[in-house]
């Protein structure tokens, strides 16, 4: 049977900008790609009103999705409001056990706006109570059995809310799929254009690979890599299930080193 793996994130673009990349990997090694922002984007322009923007960046989306193949799952709730209460976990539980993830990617627990930290907060309870008969979910949707391993992107700026440097417990190298994760960044049109115009022609792609370079550089062994830390496995998995790792086993490179 084909495995799933299931972004979450807080907005449109946060994708693309920290997963992107080992999704497109995980697409070419057989695996069923599943995303969703758990907001919508309604706060992401200063020129149009909320809904406008929501249902701009609902369509580019849809179209960076299409790119790889992806599924694509509709958001939530508008931007800024996505908070930990049972409503928004119930309806994300629900959406959960319908994808059935083996692989499920996130937010980091630490970042730097609140959105990110409660999608993360939302996906782990969301994922830990897949299996849970007596959580009832919206839309209802029976209990799944099977595992799942949460894995943490990196935080966008590779920073903590504090400043403090974050570094990964692997990294997956994205050199051969930097361009397809381009592409899929520069399907979120209303962002780039704003940016080309306020700060220079491909602002936004060039900061997207900007990062990736540092996060390469930060591995010691790769020219553009994406950061992953596996979630403690109690509740979701077999202690030693990595299946991100096994699956991009050539791709991958975990430091045993303190000093990285």
């Amino acid at each position: 049977m084909t495995q799933q793996a299931f972004a979450v994130a807080a907005h449109p673009d946060d994708i693309e900008f920290m997963m992107a990349g080992t999704l497109i990997l995980l697409k070419q090694a057989g695996y069923e790609i599943h995303v969703m922002t758990v907001g919508n984007g309604s706060c992401g322009s200063e020129q149009v009103d909320a809904a406008t923007i929501a249902r701009i960046r609902r369509q580019e989306c849809i179209d960076a999705a299409a790119l790889i193949g992806a599924v694509w799952h509709e958001s939530l709730c508008p931007d800024l409001e996505i908070f930990y209460n049972k409503e928004l976990l119930q309806r994300l539980a629900s959406v959960i056990r319908e994808v059935a993830p083996t692989i499920l990617l996130t937010h980091p627990p630490q970042d730097y706006m609140e959105d990110h930290m409660n999608t993360c907060r939302l996906a782990l309870t969301a994922a830990f109570a897949r299996g849970m008969p007596n959580f009832p979910v919206l839309p209802p949707r029976p209990p799944i059995g099977t595992p799942v391993t949460v894995y943490h992107a990196l935080p966008y700026g590779l920073r903590d809310p504090l400043n403090h440097h974050v570094h990964p417990e692997f990294f997956v190298d994205i050199s051969s799929v930097l361009d397809g994760k381009r592409q899929m960044l520069a399907r979120h049109r209303s962002q780039k254009d704003w940016l080309d115009a306020s700060q220079g022609i491909d602002s936004y792609l060039n900061h997207m690979e900007t990062m990736s370079r540092e996060v390469g550089h930060l591995s010691g062994r790769f020219e553009l890599a994406e950061g992953w830390t596996r979630h403690l496995p109690f509740g979701y998995c077999a202690e030693h299930a990595n299946p991100l790792v096994e699956t991009l086993a050539g791709l991958t490179w975990h430091p045993t080193s303190p000093a990285y």
